[in-house]
């Protein structure tokens, strides 16, 4: 086998952000960060969404937007017109 072909796998900590659950795995993604638990070093890894705040996972609904992307898209730049064709070349 080649040498240097793979990543290294190593023991990780996944963070959530907003619970703070921890998901305790190995990756090849590593970190700065360092925790050692029961004499083994970990990876800490802070993730923004997991499976413990994802809604889908949760049940929980958030804010869903009623405003369509059309009038949304209308509404910020409707206003905004050309003054003349663009010129090509040149």
């Amino acid at each position: 086998m080649k040498k240097d072909l793979h990543p290294n796998y190593a023991p990780a900590i996944f963070v959530d952000m907003t619970t703070g659950a921890r998901f305790i795995t190995r990756s090849t993604k590593s970190s700065e960060k360092k925790e050692t638990i029961d004499g083994v070093e970990y990876n800490v890894i802070s993730m923004g969404v997991t499976s413990d705040s994802h809604p889908f996972f949760t049940g929980q609904k958030q804010f869903v937007d009623t405003e369509g992307r059309i009038d949304k898209f209308q509404k910020r730049f409707g206003s905004v017109r050309r003054v003349g064709k663009p010129k090509l070349g040149a």
